[in-house]
């Protein structure tokens, strides 16, 4: 075995190893997950938007409590599940592994927690 031999395999392992970019139309675990972060995460948002457009109980036929938290909810688990796409993605962004999907779903489930503490502060100043 020549020490050219030896000093090439552990490169070329090395690059055998590295993450392929996925491809435009397939679906990883990280986009997926990305997926329903931003949704939940919107699901908040447009039920905070609602909940602060509409009188304090006036949101659909439910109390008004449930229009507060349920933008507060869904706004933690937006930014709990894009968290965990963040942290376990292996590249950066823009190689399908969800992780500019999860930025979004982290800054959108923001914006769901913040509309849910105003609905809750509102509607407890209302009751």
């Amino acid at each position: 075995m020549t020490v050219r031999f030896m000093l090439a395999a552990p490169a070329a392992v090395h690059l055998a190893v590295q993450p392929a970019a996925a491809g435009a139309t397939t679906m990883s675990a990280g986009r997926l997950g990305a997926i329903v972060a931003t949704s939940v995460g919107l699901i908040g948002l447009v039920i905070g938007v609602l909940a602060l457009a509409r009188p304090a109980g006036r949101l659909g036929a439910g109390h008004g409590r449930l229009g507060t938290v349920v933008p507060l909810a869904a706004g933690l688990i937006a930014m709990a599940l894009g968290g965990l796409v963040v942290a376990t993605s292996d590249s950066g962004i823009g190689t399908g592994n969800g992780r500019g999907g999860a930025f979004v779903a982290l800054i959108v489930g923001l914006i769901g927690v913040v509309l849910g503490v105003s609905a809750l502060a509102r509607s407890r100043r209302a009751g």
